[in-house]
């Protein structure tokens, strides 16, 4: 009896078991490869290279010019057959953030020292910004049969990239297939504490696939204006640009918030030919519209050279833009521009929704949710080049451009650096090594009072922790940084614990 029970139950079973979604089935990709080439449905292969940022907001209006020439020809690079994602992403720091402090300790009686100013250092980096890291991605892809077609096509787009973007001074670097699911990962983990564990070595081993090791616990989109992914509730939204001339400050102000937020541009280049084609066509239709208007105006009696305002202004639009593709370096982009906002709880979550929008409405947009669309505009906003959002405005290069993602370059060394206080536009940390310049020289100017001399022996105190092997050596005829016991020394050499106190500047192999 029990048995016949187990068997008639069997069936229900197998089907609630086939009937069952997970959070995989969410993830689009197909396969990750270790050098970093994924495999869309459709037969659409992408890679994806991470870029730094570069001195725009503080440059001259010459070589802001410059700048936005030159990300205007970096885009007009794409060609129909290569579209393309940009990807901002801001984050809360983790383990992994890029600023570390490099303070061995030395065989001397100043570890306890180093202990405390390495505290002192990591909470400033922990502070820095609010604790948001923000990185920008460039997903490129393009169709091919195969990965065997499609590798060398995309080493060679590749290349092209990061040549691209060295011409304009940005740092750049290719993410292999590990990097670009930690990437993955980091999205779809939102306050996330732990590491990301994977290794290529582990698959044939577990049996497990990529999926399995960057998938949340969960994705819940039942909802029509809000989603959750894990204990984070989110939100996907769109932007409707509305504005005739827009401001290359726009998506620089949406970047400095103090939020956990993902901003996304999908563009597809348009076919030359086809884009004049179909301007022809549209100044084509309105003038058949103005001859009807006219038409109108003198069977009622009134001046016929009288036409409605938005039929002139559209008039106007049309043959400006026919003229820029025509006579100038102008394309067609199809654009999708979705932001992502994540937040612990939901009361914070509509706050920061609320900034960005009161930030677009300022610039003539608006930021409109997308209904019953979230789990669309999530799986489009992960950095694979895949969009499921039917959302695009068509926009020329120049206006394309003007979302420029730069603003202020990073001060930040490898290795063994020191500490020179915070950016005032990032609100990042300053991690220098001078003697990595190439010219490691300095020199302290300022007015009575403003802090010459604190400057001065902060950094030597730095490098006194930090570098032990370099030697100082301070000149003070005056006698200002000696200890109270030794009067005016003409001359000395800091390597001994009773003038640590009295530290100021430096001349080592290099400094000052």
């Amino acid at each position: 009896m029990q048995k016949a029970k187990n068997q008639k139950r069997g069936p229900g079973k197998a089907a609630d078991r086939k009937a069952a979604l997970s959070a995989q089935q969410t993830i689009p990709y197909l396969v990750m490869h270790p050098d970093g080439v994924c495999q869309l449905p459709g037969g659409l292969y992408t890679k994806t290279v991470e870029y730094e940022d570069i001195n725009y907001s503080v440059a001259s209006t010459e070589d802001q010019t410059a700048i936005f020439g030159g990300w205007s020809s970096f885009l007009n690079y794409f060609d129909t057959s290569l579209p393309f994602q940009l990807s901002f992403i801001n984050r809360r720091s983790r383990s992994r953030s890029k600023y570390r402090v490099n303070i061995p300790q030395a065989e001397d009686s100043f570890n306890s020292i180093r202990a405390e100013f390495t505290g002192m250092l990591k909470n400033q980096i922990a502070r820095s910004n609010n604790g948001i890291e923000r990185s920008k991605y460039i997903t490129f892809g393009l169709p091919a049969d195969g990965i065997g077609e499609a590798r060398p096509r995309l080493e060679r787009v590749e290349a092209d990239v990061t040549g691209n973007l060295k011409r304009l001074g940005v740092p750049s670097e290719p993410l292999d297939g590990r990097s670009r699911l930690a990437l993955l990962h980091s999205q779809m983990h939102p306050g996330s504490r732990e590491p990301f564990r994977f290794s290529w070595q582990d698959i044939p081993k577990t049996g497990l696939g990529t999926k399995d090791y960057i998938a949340p616990d969960s994705f819940d989109f039942r909802q029509s204006r809000l989603f959750r992914v894990g204990q984070y509730w989110g939100a996907a939204s769109y932007l409707q640009i509305m504005a005739s001339e827009l401001s290359d400050k726009l998506l620089a102000e949406i970047l400095e918030l103090d939020a956990e937020l993902t901003v996304t541009m999908h563009i597809q280049t348009v076919d030359q030919l086809k884009a004049i084609k179909t301007v022809k066509g549209k100044l084509s239709d309105i003038g058949k519209m103005k001859v009807e208007e006219q038409r109108k105006a003198v069977r009622a009696g009134y001046d016929p050279d009288i036409l409605p305002p938005d039929l002139i202004t559209f008039s106007k639009d049309a043959a400006e833009l026919l003229a820029d593709l025509q006579s100038r370096n102008e394309r067609m982009f199809l654009l999708t521009f979705t932001v992502v906002n994540i937040a612990p709880t939901r009361q914070r979550l509509e706050n920061d929704i609320f900034t960005v929008g009161g930030i677009a409405q300022k610039y003539n947009c608006a930021l409109k949710r997308l209904d019953w669309q979230q789990e669309q505009g999530f799986v489009s906003s992960l950095a694979l080049g895949y969009n499921e959002v039917e959302v695009q405005r068509g926009m020329t290069t120049s206006s394309t451009a003007i979302f420029i993602p730069f603003m202020t370059r990073e001060l930040r060394m490898a290795g063994p650096s020191l500490y020179y206080g915070m950016n005032a536009l990032s609100h990042n940390v300053i991690m220098a090594d001078r003697k990595k310049l190439k010219s490691a020289n300095g020199l302290y100017l300022g007015s009575t009072g403003s802090g010459k001399s604190f400057a001065a022996k902060r950094e030597l105190l730095n490098v006194f922790l930090t570098i032990p092997q370099d030697r100082i050596l301070i000149v003070d005829p005056m006698g200002e940084y000696a200890p109270p016991w030794c009067g005016g020394w003409a001359g000395r050499s800091l390597r001994s614990p009773p003038v640590l106190p009295a530290i100021s500047t430096l001349w080592t192999s290099g400094w000052i």
